[in-house]
């Protein structure tokens, strides 16, 4: 007997499943509000160097400024640099240091070396504003997004192991309690490196909530309704962007935000009171009578009570034979054999795709003719309609079309953006809206497709190698930006061939729609021959080639 077979018995999809979702909606709503806040945290305001004597007269303030700072290109005044000597400006008298208006001589400038003036009308306080990120420091300010998904990489890595060796229900409490206390110790950092330290650890911590949530919930679902659960799951994450964008709004200062942020890990490490861990797990590990009470609490909240025979000792000792793990997985495990390697190599090249391009499309919000809290709700709001649209195209097309077809829309998107004249901030406008959506879109059938592509035994461990790889393109996004220097559409081109890359990629994986879970890795390598096919249909020497 399949674990399959005795989910159908207990209830696969019913009230306990439900509750399961529901009881792991927290962290879907934490993660972005963790991952995209340098949106707000780091934002950098209005600023031009410090300038001693400013007059207190505001219709002065002009003058005064004009004559101290040089313009950019653009006609507007300097941020980070000012004049060796103020300018003297017609029918103005500056005092003696001031220069002759006539002068030919090109007027040199210096840095700002007495720190910085900023408009603290948008944003009271940023970490930019806290320790002077502008300038010659912007970099350091960009980092932080780095630092933040450099831990994810790691965490996901520690995670994703150790959840297959002890557990997912345990590791998710260990995210928990790290999380919380890294947040807290992060809020009331004293200096820039105790910050990049503490929040990178922290990305370390909330790495657990990304690969445990989806295969805990999924574990316990039957196949027909294990696409309609994970839609209604992501949308937890809509909801996570939206409420970031009224939270920056009302709350100014960063470290304030930051503790807002934090504060709810603490009714989630109650929550797991609750949290079922996984019977299909337990059973690969042998743990039969951990299992059998997990199974028998499904069964009553289902209104499916199951009876001995259903249930017996025997039976799940049969199912426990069959899925037990001889052997501790290893992420060697995920390329020792010619299909799961072919999976697991592909799996990767999406990964990096669609969270390099989700990434750098989310993080990137000024351009657009809209401030920051309009852009990130507009940003928010159009991922409702795009897993509306996962949901229903998952369901027809499968998951490889989809996926497929959201990373196309992504880096089409971004590739008319090259195009669309300045001018045409409207039309700019708009396809970066329709590029979020896609890329939320991608993101959303990515986590479906990849749990579903893995064997129950390797499940966590694939997840936490495919999230290893995709932190990465996460964490080099933000620097990615930093090619607008150099010219000022080269960050889109390499968002875009980026998505494009990954979406040529996922048409070599096989389609998982309505197809039941791997538990073993001979499962997988199994649904390579040609008679065990059912809906795919790419011939298996590609793959296994």
């Amino acid at each position: 007997m399949r674990f399959e077979e005795l989910l159908d018995q207990v209830g696969g999809f019913g009230p306990f499943q439900l509750r399961n979702v529901a009881l792991l909606a927290l962290p879907r709503v934490l993660l972005p509000m963790n991952f995209l806040l340098p949106i707000f945290l780091a934002a950098v305001p209005d600023h031009h160097c410090a300038l001693p004597g400013i007059p207190a007269n505001l219709s002065r303030q002009d003058s005064w400024l004009v004559a101290h700072l040089p313009r950019e290109p653009d006609g507007t005044l300097s941020s980070c640099l000012r004049f060796t000597h103020p300018q003297a400006l017609p029918n103005t008298t500056l005092g003696e240091e001031g220069q002759s208006s006539g002068e030919l001589e090109e007027p040199s400038t210096v840095p700002c070396s007495q720190g910085w003036e900023y408009d603290h009308k948008e944003f009271s306080s940023t970490i930019a504003t806290e320790w002077d990120l502008v300038c010659e420091q912007k970099g350091l300010n960009r980092a932080i997004s780095t630092f933040f998904f450099a831990g994810v990489l790691v965490g996901a890595v520690a995670f994703g192991y150790l959840s297959d060796r002890f557990g997912r229900r345990r590791l998710l409490l260990v995210a928990y309690v790290s999380a919380l206390v890294l947040g807290l110790v992060s809020a009331a950092s004293v200096s820039y490196i105790m910050f990049a330290i503490t929040r990178t650890l922290t990305g370390a911590a909330l790495a657990g909530f990304t690969i445990i949530v989806m295969p805990l919930e999924m574990e316990w679902l039957d196949v027909g309704h294990r696409t309609v659960a994970g839609i209604l799951s992501g949308t937890f994450w809509t909801g996570g962007v939206m409420l970031l964008a009224l939270v920056g709004y009302l709350i100014r200062d960063w470290r304030w935000l930051l503790l807002t942020v934090t504060l709810p890990c603490a009714p989630g490490i109650l929550s797991l009171w609750w949290v079922p861990e996984s019977a299909r797990w337990l059973l690969t590990q042998g743990r039969v009578e951990e299992a059998h009470k997990y199974l028998l609490r499904c069964a009553r909240l289902n209104g499916r009570p199951a009876g001995e025979d259903s249930l017996s000792w025997e039976t799940l000792n049969k199912v426990a034979t069959r899925e037990r793990v001889v052997r501790r997985p290893s992420y060697l495990d995920l390329f020792r054999t010619p299909r799961l390697r072919h999976i697991s190599l592909c799996c990767m090249v999406v990964w990096f795709g669609v969270n390099f391009s989700y990434y750098g499309l989310s993080l990137d919000v000024s351009g657009l003719g809209l401030n920051v809290y309009q852009t990130q709700l507009l940003f928010g709001a159009v991922e409702l309609p795009s897993k509306l649209l996962v949901y229903l195209s998952v369901r027809h097309a499968g998951r490889r079309l989809t996926l497929a077809g959201a990373l196309l829309g992504t880096a089409l998107s971004l590739g008319l953006r090259l195009v669309v004249s300045s001018e045409m901030l409207s039309w700019s406008t708009a396809l970066a809206v329709v590029g979020k959506g896609f890329s939320e879109a991608a993101f959303s059938t990515a986590y479906l497709f990849t749990s579903e592509l893995y064997p129950t035994v390797l499940r966590q461990t694939g997840m936490g190698l495919t999230a290893l790889v995709g932190r990465l393109g996460g964490s080099l996004a933000p620097l990615a930006a930093l090619l607008d220097g150099a010219w000022l559409s080269l960050p889109k081109l390499i968002y875009g061939g980026t998505a494009l890359l990954a979406a040529c990629t996922t048409l070599l994986l096989p389609e998982t729609r309505q197809a039941q879970l791997p538990e073993t890795i001979q499962d997988v390598e199994r649904k390579g021959a040609p008679s065990s096919l059912q809906e795919e249909e790419m011939p298996m020497k590609q793959i296994q080639d």
